[in-house]
């Protein structure tokens, strides 16, 4: 068994909670960070004492406002989010489907903005919920313009399945990827939920880099994909174009 250098244990603290798992008590911590309830009481101590987490009157800890403030900083946050919202809604309203926004992380993506349709289909995201890269239309509009190391080593290992239409297979996801490229669009169906179709692109920064993607979701069996692509594209175009690209930048290969 690893033994945890004091940041890790911090960071296992902290690590114990996600999507799933938004409220726990002590002993819950303690158990999912893999820590003694002493040790863990002593660092969540420390980690409410400083505002990283908030103990509610029933004794449950959850995530506290400080570490909003410190992610508010990252780049891929919030300062993007605040950039491509105009652009968002345009879309949004254009629509009036799930909008999505995401970027990579590793082998995730990790949803930073997500508009939901009043009337429209449902969808198992929310901001900072992640999903791997091949299930989703935002996660082939970022792993299609990723460099071809990391694209191989993706497509080479497991693929996880959530329903009978998720790409699993390496071959059938290395020309998904190559028809990403050559249209400049992904289309996803039913890969995470047998309802739901989405249509994404590439939103570029400043040098031409593929730093996002966006994307909106529609029911499967009314989708009108040639009627969603000028729109899911226009919003990328429109965001790349803030983030300070021009379509006529050349781009480095596998961008």
């Amino acid at each position: 068994m690893t033994t945890l250098s004091a940041p890790g244990r911090l960071l296992a603290v902290l690590a114990a909670f996600d999507h799933r798992h938004p409220a726990l008590s002590l002993t819950d911590i303690s158990r999912r960070a893999g820590l003694t309830l002493t040790t863990a009481h002593r660092l969540v101590g420390a980690l409410t004492d400083w505002g990283a987490l908030e103990r509610d009157a029933d004794g449950v800890y959850h995530v506290g406002l400080r570490l909003w403030e410190i992610a508010a900083l990252a780049p891929r946050g919030l300062a993007l989010r605040q950039i491509a919202l105009p652009y968002l809604e345009d879309l949004y309203e254009a629509t009036h489907e799930n909008v999505q926004m995401a970027v990579r992380d590793g082998s995730e993506v990790v949803y930073i903005e997500w508009i939901s349709g009043r009337s429209a289909v449902g969808v198992r995201i929310q901001v900072g919920a992640r999903w791997p890269l091949h299930a989703t239309g935002v996660g082939l509009a970022l792993l299609a313009h990723g460099d071809s190391a990391s694209q191989e080593a993706y497509c080479s290992g497991p693929l996880a399945a959530f329903t009978p239409h998720t790409l699993t297979d390496g071959a059938r996801l290395r020309r998904a990827l190559a028809e990403v490229r050559r249209t400049g669009v992904a289309v996803s169906s039913r890969q995470v939920t047998d309802d739901a179709l989405s249509v994404a692109a590439p939103v570029r920064g400043a040098g031409g880099t593929v730093v996002a993607a966006v994307s909106v979701v529609v029911p499967e069996h009314e989708a009108q994909v040639p009627a969603l692509i000028p729109a899911v594209r226009l919003a990328a175009l429109g965001i790349s174009r803030a983030l300070g690209w021009q379509p006529q930048t050349r781009t480095e290969p596998g961008t």
